[in-house]
């Protein structure tokens, strides 16, 4: 714990809609932010492609649209595997940053067909390794139209060289039982990549660092309206909306709520803190949610993090029989035969 750590939280817009030119941007963002002798940097909610803010995808209860099936097909074809491509690209920016990387990407998934979409947390080591991801358990409202739900097998801490670091995507952090078990797995650095730039936001963000005595990152993007592509289908639903569609708000908290950066609103930056980890120590001092602020005789929490897939094979291995064996599952009785035959 006697040492500092310095990271840095990335607001930026996404170029929407454009899979291969929003990782340009976050790899240039990524060498910036090590050039600045960050050892960490967060990108917000749904960075590569997009938060598609403002688009309904041509759903009303009872019936979808053509031009909606066309806005979900870009969107589907700028997704991210993982691993794949651009993970490899992203975990080249890292390794030559030698820096970790948290980055929010709607993830496609690569199992069972590729046709569910996760809003995703994923986590890049210093090495460019993966090291973890983190898939929202539930999207919010509109959001549960285009992205699947991840399970609690990805209700991620790492242990690092750095810190234990782990956390939630936007509204999740308004899940006390979630919340609960980042901090029950230690969670030093919290992060909270989010679409939501209003007031109340922040508050949130203090309430978790005072909750969790923990260092939270709270990282959200600057978009307006003229950063959305032409010719995307239902562009003009958009034409009624403001002209500034998120004004961001990413901020950087110590472990008693008090802003280290930030909060940053209305253009895009890089924020940068360094971190004294002994504060997280010193902290707990008169709270400890997990520890002896915590009455288990009263209030215990049941986690469930097995994987859930929604299919399992189950392969029989192969039965080698000895012909006596055989010959009995053939209904031949070999047990009176004499040596005449």
């Amino acid at each position: 714990m006697d040492k500092q750590v310095s990271v840095a939280v990335a607001q930026a817009a996404s170029v929407l809609f454009d899979r291969e030119g929003t990782v340009e941007k976050a790899r240039r963002l990524i060498a910036e932010a090590g050039s600045q002798g960050a050892q960490l940097v967060l990108f917000p909610e749904a960075f590569i492609p997009c938060y598609p803010r403002g688009l309904s995808f041509g759903m009303v209860v009872g019936s979808r649209s053509a031009e909606g099936r066309l806005l979900w097909e870009r969107y589907w074809e700028n997704s991210v595997e993982i691993p794949g491509p651009c993970t490899d690209r992203l975990g080249e920016a890292a390794r030559q940053a030698r820096m970790h990387v948290a980055i929010g990407v709607i993830e496609r998934d690569r199992e069972f067909g590729g046709g569910t979409l996760y809003c995703t947390l994923l986590y890049i080591g210093p090495d460019g390794q993966i090291l973890g991801k983190h898939r929202k358990l539930r999207p919010t409202g509109s959001e549960r139209l285009i992205w699947g739900e991840g399970d609690g097998s990805s209700l991620t801490v790492l242990e690092t060289g750095l810190a234990r670091i782990g956390g939630l995507i936007c509204w999740e952090n308004y899940m006390p039982l979630a919340r609960s078990l980042m901090y029950a797995k230690g969670v030093e650095l919290y992060l909270a990549p989010t679409a939501d730039a209003r007031d109340t936001w922040q508050a949130t963000l203090r309430h978790i660092a005072c909750e969790g005595r923990c260092f939270v990152l709270g990282c959200n993007q600057f978009v307006k309206k003229d950063m959305y592509p032409r010719d995307l289908p239902m562009r003009d639903e958009l034409d009624h909306q403001p002209e500034v569609l998120c004004r961001g708000g990413s901020v950087v908290l110590s472990p008693l709520g008090d802003v280290l950066a930030g909060p940053l609103y209305d253009e895009e930056g890089i924020l940068y803190a360094t971190l004294d980890m002994r504060q997280i120590v010193r902290s707990k001092i008169d709270f400890d949610v997990v520890g002896h602020y915590a009455r288990s005789d009263v209030l215990r929490l049941l986690v469930d993090e097995r994987r859930k897939p929604p299919v399992e094979v189950t392969k029989l291995e192969p039965v080698h029989l000895s012909a006596e064996d055989s010959a009995k599952q053939a209904g031949v009785d070999n047990s009176e035969k004499t040596d005449d035959g």
